[in-house]
């Protein structure tokens, strides 16, 4: 029988993407997908049930509450899901490998271009989140930390990815600023999936970032989408961070993803390159 892997998240966007290519990435592996639907990750019963019934010898951790507004407003529910769960579930993997998705919003985005060692910073409270839960992860040294980048995808719900969010806004009639000042390394969400099954084959602990190759400013970013998603051009127009009103945003987060890509039998692509080869692609561009 092949060993079995639980992924947490599967109806959001990376957990949704990695069961999908698991069948091409990861054949060795019997994928057990839970959502929020099956398992409240943050009640110990229903997640010693859990583990009971599927006896991992894999977890990849991607269950979050991730909206920063929703973060920001409930403090205490983010702790509990960010936090808490990733406690116990850590716990029960204590001797299995685990591999827990973080996010390049540990950083206050001040310099840009952070490797693995710089110091965290978070500016919102979905990052302090992640940072207290990188510290329980990396606590046991068997089990990895991997802080993704800004991902472009198709969610099972349409809602959970940025380039979703934008197209939706822009169905709604509403104009967007994106600003010139603002960096990420976005990703398309078919490469992260694939990159975190080359990862998680070969059973290492620690941290790492995983990004796209390519720095680049939300308006670059839009600008890109466009020429993917016509609607959105009469929506999108460039803005500074120095005009924004509001909490705060990190200006730079980009990542250096050197120590990943060293693992990798492919390169990293960066987000121009992908989706000017996946132009005559077929329904989902990211995958």
């Amino acid at each position: 029988m092949k060993p079995t892997v639980l992924i947490t998240g599967v109806a959001g966007l990376i957990g949704g993407y990695l069961a999908r290519t698991a069948a091409r990435w990861a054949p060795q592996w019997n994928v057990r997908g839970v959502t929020r639907a099956e398992a409240d990750l943050t009640d110990s019963l229903q997640l010693k049930e859990l583990w009971r019934r599927y006896q991992p010898s894999l977890v990849i951790h991607c269950a979050a509450l991730s909206r920063t507004g929703a973060c920001e407003q409930d403090p205490a529910q983010a702790t509990r899901i960010n936090v808490d769960a990733t406690r116990s579930l850590a716990d029960l993997a204590r001797d299995i490998p685990f591999v827990f998705l973080s996010s390049d919003q540990v950083f206050d985005g001040s310099t840009g271009h952070y490797v693995e060692t710089d110091a965290v910073n978070p500016l919102n409270e979905y990052g302090r989140t992640k940072v207290e839960a990188e510290r329980v992860v990396l606590q046991n040294p068997a089990h990895a930390v991997i802080r993704i980048a800004l991902t472009a995808g198709t969610s099972p719900t349409r809602d959970r990815s940025f380039v979703e969010d934008m197209v939706r806004t822009a169905a709604s009639g509403m104009k967007m600023t994106l600003f010139t000042d603002e960096f990420r390394c976005p990703i398309p969400a078919g490469v992260l999936a694939r990159a975190l099954w080359e990862f998680a084959a070969q059973s290492r602990g620690g941290l790492y970032h995983l990004g796209g190759s390519e720095r680049l400013s939300r308006w670059e970013i839009g600008e890109l989408l466009a020429g993917r998603y016509p609607e959105l051009l009469p929506w999108i127009q460039p803005g500074s961070v120095a005009d924004y009103h509001g909490p705060p945003r990190p200006p730079d987060l980009s990542m250096r993803s050197d120590k990943i890509q060293a693992m990798l039998s492919f390169g990293l692509p960066g987000f121009r390159q992908w989706l000017t080869t996946r132009s005559q692609a077929g329904d989902d561009p990211w995958g």
